[in-house]
């Protein structure tokens, strides 16, 4: 990691990063894990190293966002060894461990990468999200500039945790060109879901809805790591509750290649999920004309036109239920929606771009 002159203070006492000094990600460990939100940091890092800004990623030990002794540790020693006046980017997921820093966080300019407020995860106990809210609200206004991935988010920030919005900027995630899916070819539908396997993800309210329909000749595939094994043991034994076993199967942590195979062979996407900060697996699926079946949790009902999909409100099982029988019972309404997804997909943000836009948030911060 090179070493970078520090700059003198503003006026205020701001040690600000200069436009020529390196980029230092604070992510918690490890920067490979396989989520929507890594994979973002790790196409804008690449991204930003092919446009020549240096980049340095620093991996956080310990437990995040739920922060422990050691959390803070390397939160500290982490700020600690970024040279003054370089560009200090810290991922939401770990932001919760610099409460002790936001004094420095403020001196040194530090921006921070929200894909969704910690506070809003599923699977929390109040007291513990409550927990999370207060540091988040103490953080969030402290940081030079905030960088959501979708307007949604960026709303909530400024609405929720008292940020004024001027200091926040949006960048959404990006999406590589793909060709049209095959589908499964039939007799009956291959509905595909990708998300790791956590409460928030709303796998269980899916699993749910698909067994009320025995009569629809179905089958799932879940894909996704997990992040959490009580519900992951959870999800095993409702399987067997529902009597879906044979219909349903868990594919685990997929790796790129073999994924867009499951996207090929899909005919239908579906999420639950009760949050999302954006919905890059649902952007996934319309870049290659998968008609989509998700909640509205979050952001990611703002992907979806109406023509391309169905959407119902998060955790309500009736719904989603009586959603799923029409688009799996109607074949001609899945091909319509197909088309339409296939061209929403088209519209949707390239990846090609996203450094450049990332960069210019980051200089709107300097």
């Amino acid at each position: 990691m090179s070493s970078v002159p520090d700059r003198p203070s503003d006026s205020e006492g701001v040690n600000r990063p200069r436009q020529d000094t390196p980029i230092h990600l604070l992510v918690p460990a490890p920067f490979d894990t396989v989520s929507g939100g890594y994979s973002y940091d790790r196409r804008i890092v690449a991204g930003l190293r092919a446009a020549g800004h240096a980049v340095a990623v620093v991996e956080l030990a310990g437990r995040h966002p739920l922060a422990d002794a050691e959390a803070e540790t390397a939160a500290r020693a982490a700020l600690d060894a970024v040279p003054n006046g370089a560009r200090l980017v810290i991922d939401g997921l770990g932001l919760p461990a610099f409460a002790p820093l936001a004094d420095q966080l403020t001196a040194r300019g530090a921006v921070a990468l929200i894909h969704h407020p910690t506070a809003l995860e599923t699977g929390f106990g109040a007291d513990v999200r409550e927990a999370l809210r207060a540091k988040e609200q103490a953080l969030f206004p402290r940081m030079a500039r905030l960088i959501a991935t979708s307007p949604l988010t960026a709303a909530r920030i400024a609405e929720d945790f008292g940020v004024d919005p001027a200091r926040i900027g949006v960048v959404e995630p990006g999406t590589d060109p793909a060709r049209r899916a095959g589908g499964s070819g039939g007799p009956g539908v291959a509905i595909l879901s990708v998300g790791n396997i956590s409460p928030r993800k709303g796998h269980d309210v899916l699993m749910r809805a698909l067994a009320r329909l025995p009569d629809l000749d179905w089958t799932l595939t879940i894909a996704g790591g997990i992040h959490d094994q009580v519900h992951a043991d959870g999800l095993r034994a409702l399987q067997e509750e529902l009597g879906i076993s044979q219909r349903l199967c868990f594919a685990g942590e997929v790796p790129a290649d073999a994924m867009d195979a499951l996207y090929d062979r899909a005919d239908l996407f579906a999420l639950a999920t009760h949050w999302e900060g954006y919905g890059m697996a649902a952007a996934e699926a319309l870049v290659r004309g998968l008609p989509v079946a998700v909640t509205a949790g979050g952001a990611i009902a703002d992907l979806v036109p109406v023509e391309a999909g169905i959407v119902s409100p998060p955790g309500d099982l009736v719904s989603l239920t009586k959603a799923l029988r029409r688009v799996l019972f109607d074949a001609p309404l899945r091909r319509a929606m197909a088309d339409a997804a296939w061209e929403a997909g088209q519209r949707l943000p390239r990846w090609e771009d996203r450094a450049s836009a990332f960069h210019a948030e980051l200089e709107r911060a300097a």
